[in-house]
This record gives structure tokens, sequence and C-alpha cells, in this order.
């Protein structure tokens, strides 16, 4: 404000003055559009993976994979009684 107490002229930038997007919130870090653990599968594929959408495949087909071992492993620890009977009783005789 100046002395005669009027406003001085505030001027917005909009986005019809600018080509970029005023409303987006401000990044205070680097942040990586691609997950490490993607980035690693690419790495140690081999050339086999070579892209994003790739890799996210491999990856959700290894969280299958290890659904599916489990329940089998559970499942077929159930059928399977761990316990051994017991040999049948030896009746002693005294003489």
């Amino acid at each position: 404000m100046n002395q005669n107490k009027e406003p001085s002229s505030i001027k917005f930038d909009t986005d019809a003055e600018s080509n970029t997007k005023s409303w987006q919130a401000v990044k205070y870090y680097n942040e990586t559009t691609t997950p490490k653990i993607i980035k690693w599968i690419i790495k140690y594929s081999g050339g086999l993976v070579k892209e994003e959408n790739q890799a996210n495949y491999v990856l959700l087909g290894f969280v299958v994979l290890a659904i599916v071992v489990s329940l089998f492993l559970f499942l077929r620890e159930r059928g399977e009684s761990k316990i051994s009977p017991l040999p049948p009783p030896t009746s002693f005789t005294e003489e």
C-alpha cells in the first residue's frame, strides 16, 4: 500500500497468460515417475524386459505365482497328518 491508502495494482498470473498450469502443487523433492522395483526388474532382467509396462506384468505374474505356490503348500499340509500313529501295544507276560 502506498501513502494515500490506495492498494497498489496487483496482477495475477493466469493460465491464459502463461503456458504453465499454476494450480499444480510445487514439488520440494526429486520425485521419480518409475518405482524402484520396476527399475530393478528392468535392470536385472538380462534384456528381456525393456519397458515399464512389461516390468509391471512381470511383477504381477510373480505375485500370482507366489500366491498359487503358498496356497498349494498350505492346502497340501492340511491334508496330511503329521502325527504318526502309535505302534500297537505289546503285552508283557511274566512267566
